[in-house]
């Protein structure tokens, strides 16, 4: 990935959970599944639940120390 499509990547709040599988290799069923269990923060934004791309950001800051 070039790093101007990681800046991007970087600067999105939010997500839909089909590009956040695509781009961490997960199928999309687990990524529901890991949404539904607690496991990845997410956001309803209309109608979709979209994946809360700051909320990851700002918690796995927090636990590795940053």
């Amino acid at each position: 990935m070039d790093e101007q499509k990681q800046l991007i990547l970087l600067a999105t709040p939010v997500m839909t959970q089909e590009r956040f599988a695509e781009l961490t290799g997960l199928t999309e069923g687990q990524v529901r599944g890991m949404i539904e269990k607690g496991h990845l923060p997410s956001l309803k934004v209309g109608k979709p639940r979209l994946v809360n791309i700051a909320l990851l950001s700002k918690d796995a800051m927090e636990q590795e120390n940053w």
